[in-house]
């Protein structure tokens, strides 16, 4: 199993990136998959969650700003992230929700002011 981020950068604040999640090796139509960060000295937290069906959820934080996608014609997840804030720096993953699998690289995600 492969679930690879990529798309992140260096973006001042109020920018915006987009993130890509390739995924290898599973039933990526069948399961609900997410986008977590983690932002140095703190925990993984999940960021937004997109369903089978294309049902959403996300973040309080980033709702209204984050948008999550996905393709089950190329296995591919996506995080729009507009209007980015300075707390929004972290390391981005992506990993089914519930996590199933070992955690990839990641992305880095720096907002400078």
């Amino acid at each position: 199993v492969q679930l690879q981020a990529s798309g992140g950068g260096l973006v001042q604040a109020g920018g915006s990136l987009k993130l890509s999640c390739a995924a290898a090796g599973i039933i990526f139509s069948r399961n609900a998959m997410g986008w977590y960060r983690q932002a140095p000295g703190k925990q993984r937290e999940l960021v937004a969650t997109i369903f089978s069906g294309g049902n959403t959820y996300y973040q309080g934080s980033v709702k209204g700003r984050f948008t999550i996608s996905r393709d089950n014609t190329k296995n591919f997840m996506y995080l729009q992230m507009n209007s980015l804030k300075l707390e929004d720096t972290a390391v981005y993953y992506c990993n089914t929700n519930p996590v199933k699998f070992s955690w990839g690289q990641g992305t880095q995600v720096t907002v400078s002011s």
